[in-house]
């Protein structure tokens, strides 16, 4: 099977409202197997609403819709839909009892149109609501279905989750799986260049490399009979790709640096602490961001100043004078300082010039430093980060974080 998502809504079309649900939708579709070729936005109109969905129905089995199933004049699905099958509209009596319960309570008089909420298509499958007001529906009928759920995210994911993933499932023959692997400071076509023979092979499993946000992720995706028989063909896949690309594999499935970072540190049973200057405490948020934090994460320090990184982490004056503070002797003796200040298993040195002034032809902006000192691993990272952005700073001092990040979590021997 193959399915098609039509999110409906004048307000996504105009970008007012980001469509996070389309792909939340694709993502739970691709887990139970089913295609995916399209995903298309309409607005609050009748005529290019039917275009739309008689267009998704020409090229997908499963049509689901999202949004305009409110009570309003503007909310158009299923009126369409039961147009399009030539079906008439009813009532569906829970969803009414619930309505009217609401208005009781409130001690509010209730308008007829709030029942609007409530009609469905003769003989559809209805998706009770348990978050909010307007039911779920599927329609099935020439061997195509449209399936229509809520447009807010708080209702349409559990009914989805909870009701239309079994609906779906009742005639589903296989299932499909996927494993990310994560790669930080490899750029995509790098990436592609050392992947592309087997990329090109494969068919079952598939591997496709993503630039996310930060870093990429190759996503191997196998289907079978059932997850098991899945992860046996990804698997050995997964190994090869982490062979080929070696230490710029910072995981599988783990999603974020920071979330592989404070998991290895966790699972060692290490603790950390951080001397930042340039990133000013960039580092030390992205690590406390990540739920259980707490466990590995003894201190950070934000030493911006030379008289700082003298009285807290004890810096030497001689190497600020000699060396600077932008050096790789300053970012060792941080490193070093904060650890011991702190008694952490790893202690962690950041300093740099993020611009966009203060550099010099020898410390040009974009320079970093970036230390690690821990029993396991003592070394110092140089970088130059500067690429023109229009947001230097902002760009240097993220991708120092993420510099950091990895190191550390070489550090624990992951």
């Amino acid at each position: 099977m193959n399915a098609e998502i039509l999110a409906i809504g004048s307000e996504i079309l105009l970008g007012d409202i980001v469509n996070t649900n389309g792909a939340f939708l694709a993502q739970e579709l691709a887990a139970l197997g089913i295609d995916i070729y399209h995903q298309s936005v309409v607005g609050d109109n009748a005529q290019r609403l039917r275009e739309s969905l008689e267009l998704s129905l020409s090229r997908a089995d499963i049509v689901i819709t999202t949004g305009g199933l409110g009570p309003t004049y503007d909310d158009l699905t299923k009126k369409t839909v039961a147009d399009y099958f030539g079906l008439s509209l009813e009532l569906h009596a829970p969803s009414v009892e619930k309505i009217e319960a609401l208005f009781a309570s409130l001690n509010r008089e209730m308008t007829p149109n709030n029942l609007l909420q409530a009609e469905v298509p003769l003989g559809a499958v209805v998706f009770f609501n348990d978050t909010g007001f307007a039911p779920g529906i599927a329609v099935e009928q020439g061997g195509k279905t449209v399936i229509m759920l809520p447009g807010p995210p708080g209702e349409m994911k559990p009914m989805f989750r909870n009701k239309v993933v079994p609906f779906l499932q009742k005639d589903q023959t296989s299932t499909l799986r996927s494993q990310k692997v994560n790669i930080f400071g490899l750029g995509e076509s790098l990436v592609e260049e050392k992947l592309r023979d087997i990329m090109t092979t494969y068919t079952n499993p598939t591997i496709a490399p993503y630039a996310k946000q930060v870093g990429l992720e190759v996503r191997v995706s196998a289907k079978a009979k059932d997850a098991e028989a899945a992860d046996a063909l990804i698997d050995p896949v997964v190994e090869q790709i982490k062979q080929r690309l070696g230490s710029a594999v910072y995981g599988v499935d783990v999603g974020s640096l920071q979330n592989a970072v404070v998991t290895a540190l966790r699972a060692k049973g290490l603790t950390l602490a951080t001397a930042e200057s340039c990133t000013g405490g960039a580092l030390s948020q992205a690590i406390t961001s990540i739920a259980g934090a707490s466990e590995v994460f003894h201190c950070g320090l934000v030493t911006y100043s030379n008289d700082m990184k003298i009285k807290l982490l004890g810096v030497d004056s001689q190497t600020l004078l000699v060396h600077g503070a932008v050096s790789e002797q300053t970012a060792q003796q941080m490193a070093s300082g904060v650890r011991a200040l702190s008694g952490a298993d790893i202690g962690i040195g950041i300093t740099g010039i993020a611009g966009p002034g203060g550099g010099t032809d020898e410390k040009p902006v974009g320079l970093v430093y970036i230390s690690v000192n821990s029993d396991a691993l003592t070394t110092t990272k140089k970088l130059n980060l500067y690429r023109g952005h229009i947001s230097e700073r902002a760009f240097i001092q993220r991708y120092a974080t993420l510099h950091a990040l990895s190191l550390i979590l070489t550090a624990t021997g992951s």
